[in-house]
């Protein structure tokens, strides 16, 4: 714990703590405003840091995260739309009890809920990790397959409505890490003929087009281009003592959800903040007043989200695979200063990983204080023209692209990559099972030749092994359980129409 500690005196220094203000500010303006979010900040943020020290860069790039995921309750609540697919739930009651006239109380909620779900879930963090790790360390080539195979399957099976769209994600973002150079035996894979592609599919580059590119050209084709005006007085802070004491029960229950939902693989805040929304509303004395202005619902659903936060990190540090969208960001960072992460990241490199934890805490601090004093001025955050800011960031990310590959070519990657992920968008492709293959890709190829070369077993290791096999049952029962749960939800609909007929 001394070590945890001790990380917090370099974030205080004069440069790194301007770039965690700055950046928490401009983390909340991309949470508030409908369209960006704090991913896409993220992904903007991440070439520019290539030059700069670890502690620059990431101080940046958690700013903006804790910022962008706190500021998407803004806008649910002020106009109904939210910010991020994070706040979707929030607006089901955030904005009914503004229509009522409590707006200062829910944007209160949602400052408040926001700070406990990311302090609180970064400190649980900051415990399991090292444990998780421990154990992590232990496993084999055989294992850390299983655990990559579960992880893609896991992703895939609960992303979508479809389980089969899921895994043709996964499929295309393992096939996207297979171009370039073999990790075992240095030969060209798909490379086209063409230099460009010998090293690979650049990262950055397809994060850039994924994240931001695609995101600005479907705002833009789809009308994002004005929002209505506000008309809410804000004064004060709506919120006291016996608000969070009467829904302490919502708070500890949904807390949990957001930090399990973040903890899985590719899920984030994005889900959690549903589910945490509906078990609110089931377990609620008075569920008939969801959806009119039940600050409940606010709880549930801001809390929740932020929790994710923390619980996204755990598998980041302990086993080197991100918990949403965000973190494998955060991952591509470490892997572009040369830092491996995994479970030796927390022995070989304990200040980078603790400076990780300590950077998220001061953050929440941050933009609690930004957006408790700074509450009046919600508003005009929404009257930001659309047009200045797709320019500005569409500059950014041609900018992004090229500095991480030094080449022009970068350039029109990206922009091929955000048609790719408007092609995904058609035809209701979840991204984040592309994404999370295409990160762990090389790693599932490793592991998979190491453990057949590493033994005369062959690949029946994978399965004579315990924790290998428990893996490799929880990834196959994560995709045939939901047909199975489908078949049956048809088969009991079509028994209930013949009774009735």
């Amino acid at each position: 714990m001394d070590q945890f500690f001790g990380a917090f005196l370099p974030l205080f220094q004069p440069l790194p703590l301007l770039l965690l203000v700055s950046c928490s500010f401009a983390g909340i303006i991309f949470g508030a405003i409908p369209g960006l979010s704090g991913g896409m900040g993220v992904s903007l943020l991440l070439p520019l840091t290539f030059g700069t020290d670890p502690l620059l860069g990431f101080a940046a790039m958690i700013g903006m995260w804790v910022g962008g995921v706190s500021g998407g309750f803004i806008a649910a609540v002020l106009i109904g739309i939210p910010g991020t697919p994070s706040s979707i739930a929030t607006c089901f009651d955030g904005y009914p009890m503004s229509r009522n006239g409590e707006t200062v109380k829910a944007l209160s909620i949602g400052i408040v809920a926001s700070f406990i779900g990311t302090l609180a879930s970064t400190i649980i963090a900051v415990i399991l990790s090292p444990v998780i790790a421990r154990f992590a360390v232990k496993l084999g080539p055989w294992e850390y397959f299983s655990l990559c195979f579960c992880a893609m399957m896991l992703v895939s099976s609960l992303s979508g409505r479809n389980i089969f769209k899921g895994m043709a994600g996964a499929l295309f973002g393992l096939l996207l890490s297979m171009v370039g150079t073999s990790v075992m035996d240095g030969v060209h894979r798909f490379t086209l003929g063409t230099q460009y592609l010998k090293s690979g599919v650049d990262m950055v580059t397809m994060m850039l087009g994924m994240f931001a590119f695609h995101q600005i050209a479907m705002d833009y084709a789809g009308g994002t281009q004005a929002l209505p005006k506000v008309d809410a007085k804000i004064k004060g802070f709506g919120l006291k003592l016996k608000d969070v004491t009467s829904n302490i029960g919502v708070i500890v229950r949904t807390f949990l959800i957001g930090l399990w939902i973040g903890f899985l693989p590719g899920m984030g805040a994005g889900i959690s903040n549903i589910l945490a929304y509906g078990h609110a509303k089931s377990t609620s004395g008075n569920p008939e007043n969801f959806g009119k202005g039940e600050p409940a619902g606010v709880w549930a659903s801001e809390v929740s989200n932020n929790a994710s936060v923390g619980g996204a990190v755990i598998p980041m540090i302990s086993l080197g695979i991100p918990g949403d969208g965000v973190t494998a960001l955060l991952l591509v960072g470490l892997m572009v200063h040369g830092l491996q992460p995994g479970p030796l990241f927390l022995m070989s490199n304990p200040e980078t990983a603790y400076m990780i934890f300590a950077a998220i805490i001061v953050s929440a601090f941050i933009v609690l204080a930004m957006q408790t004093f700074g509450i009046r001025w919600f508003p005009k955050l929404l009257g930001v023209p659309y047009h200045y800011l797709f320019s500005a960031i569409l500059i950014l990310c041609f900018i992004g692209a090229f500095t991480s590959a030094n080449n022009i070519v970068s350039i029109f990657a990206a922009i091929l990559f955000g048609m790719i992920g408007i092609l995904l968008d058609y035809f209701d492709i979840p991204m984040g099972p592309m994404v999370l293959s295409f990160i762990l890709g090389s790693k599932i190829e490793e592991y998979l030749r190491k453990g057949i070369s590493y033994t005369d077993e062959g690949i029946s290791a994978f399965v004579t092994r315990p924790v290998s096999l428990l893996f490799l049952l929880l990834g196959v029962a994560s995709f045939v359980w939901p047909l199975i749960k489908n078949k049956l939800a048809r088969s009991g609909g079509s028994k209930f129409n013949a009774e009735k007929t």
